[in-house]
């Protein structure tokens, strides 16, 4: 079998070379950072630990796939997976709040009515119903297979349906999350909840289209996950599955290039030599018979010399996105009894916030803010204490460069999860700002948007060469990035002709 060459130990590429290497392909991973994971990071410092990623999981069968396919260890078995339950508690700008079940619309129906009143539950059940409608549409092409040859059908076409207006006597289609809230469910409240599922993706839900209704049934359908540990665990564990299929990491190893030979990829130039490296008058390369790039399409041209500029990319990397701004809190005193996993403390300004996504200015906008508690041994030193992470989606440059931008920002989520935590600035040791790898969040890929929703395709028009991870078909997030690796290893076996499993 060949030998294939991995630029990155992300998710998506670790998931990729697991599969590969049950194929029998000799796979080596090339990593410049100290360790493997991307953006599935971990903080630790005086006995507390924090993830600076993900903090949750959706979908977790993209990765027991994983481990059933590689090997007769299940997922269950390496990582221990716990349904969050309540999924999410939102308090809503007006003072009210929702504590919303996991993984049951009856449930969600009956706590959003007790809540919310006014039918609310009611009308958010009849959207699931309607977003798994588009859940239907667009599950094999946008997740399960490679991005069709002729995606311009995807960017076209709305999957969301059309929802009889009574008083219009006609059928009316929501273009955006925004016209949803708006037209469907009508209430401020359910509007905030809708759209925190975009925001969470550094999406404008004014401008998302309405297809991004998979996004929260993802959630409702497949439940709320976390990892006994941490979700560094999840990390760990596909590490360690690839380590067991023989895998090879170099990791501080900076791959400068891709290497062509006759019209297709033939191994990667490397900054720092490895025991496999040959010395040329070119530098040092490790050849291959195939290459995986688990980075983004910007640092992909780069290294192609920018021989992919006219890839025929669907989402050009057109330069900074908006980003994950983290806080990381060292609190004494132990949790309380009751105490959920994860808080949604939504923004009294919606519109400010949206606008503030792609304009920062000198005060910052007062974001929406998720608080995580995760009840878990493994994050503190001991019962007396407690470790909490705060995230929001912030603009570009908020708060990146100049201290006390970053400090106003901080505080800002620190004010906001007072309203979770109670005596929250009593009980602070200290606190850290973390930005998840380059902080960039890229989206799940979705249908309609012109296309401006979908990511490049894991081929490339240089044979040889594909992509795998976040940055690729099928987008961001953990599922997303690990059906990637699955594309990825699935093209590389099969052929052009894989279509995805069925």
């Amino acid at each position: 079998m060949g030998r294939i060459a991995v630029i990155g130990a992300g998710m998506g590429a670790m998931a990729a070379a697991a599969r590969l290497a049950v194929a029998g392909h000799r796979v080596a991973v090339y990593e410049r950072a100290e360790t493997y994971g991307g953006a599935v990071r971990r903080f630790e410092r005086d006995g507390f630990a924090f993830d600076t990623g993900p903090g949750l999981l959706t979908l977790p069968a993209v990765w027991r796939d994983l481990f059933i396919k590689t090997g007769k260890e299940p997922l269950e078995d390496c990582a221990e997976l716990v349904q969050v339950d309540p999924s999410t508690r939102h308090l809503f700008a007006d003072g009210t709040e929702a504590a919303v079940p996991n993984a049951s619309r009856a449930g969600v129906v009956a706590a959003l009515d007790k809540a919310l009143g006014g039918g609310a539950g009611g009308r958010w059940g009849d959207f699931l119903v309607r977003a798994r409608e588009a859940w239907d549409r667009t599950r094999r092409p946008l997740l399960e297979e490679p991005l069709w040859p002729d995606w311009p059908v995807l960017a076209e076409r709305e999957p969301y349906p059309a929802v009889p207006h009574k008083r219009l006597l006609r059928t009316r289609r929501a273009a955006t999350l925004a016209e949803i809230g708006a037209w469907e469910l009508r209430d401020a409240r359910l509007t905030a909840l809708l759209e925190s599922h975009a925001l969470a993706h550094g999406l404008d839900p004014r401008v998302t289209p309405a297809s991004a209704a998979v996004l929260p049934y993802m959630e409702h359908a497949f439940g709320t996950w976390y990892v006994r540990g941490g979700m560094r665990e999840l990390a760990r564990a596909v590490y360690e599955r690839c380590l067991a299929r023989k895998v090879e990491f170099h990791f501080g190893i900076e791959v400068t290039g891709v290497l062509e030979k006759d019209g297709r990829a033939v191994g990667v130039e490397l900054a720092e030599g490895t025991s496999r490296a040959t010395g040329t008058d070119g530098g040092l390369v490790a050849e291959a018979d195939q290459v995986i790039a688990g980075v983004r399409p910007a640092r992909l041209r780069e290294l192609t010399r920018h021989r992919l500029d006219d890839d025929g990319d669907v989402r050009p990397d057109t330069g900074a996105r908006p980003r994950r701004f983290t806080v990381l809190l060292a609190l004494r005193g132990p949790r309380e009894a009751g105490a959920v996993h994860r808080t949604i403390v939504h923004a009294p300004d919606r519109t400010a916030e949206l606008d503030s996504l792609t304009s920062s200015s000198a005060a910052p906008v007062r974001p929406t803010v998720t608080v995580l508690r995760p009840d878990d041994p493994a994050l503190r030193p001991d019962g007396e204490h407690e470790s909490v992470v705060l995230s929001a989606v912030v603009a570009p440059d908020a708060g990146r460069d100049l201290p006390e931008r970053r400090e106003a920002l901080a505080e800002e989520l620190v004010t906001a999860a007072e309203a979770v935590i109670p005596g929250l600035r009593e009980r602070i040791l200290w606190r850290e700002t973390e930005d998840a790898g380059s902080g960039e969040v890229s989206a799940p890929s979705l249908a309609a948007g012109d296309g401006r929703f979908l990511h490049p395709a894991n081929t490339t028009r240089l044979p040889g060469l594909y992509r795998a991870g976040g940055w690729s078909h099928p987008g961001g997030g953990l599922p997303h990035a690990g059906m990637s690796g699955a594309l990825v290893a699935g093209l590389i076996v099969e052929g052009p002709e894989f279509r995805g499993s069925r």
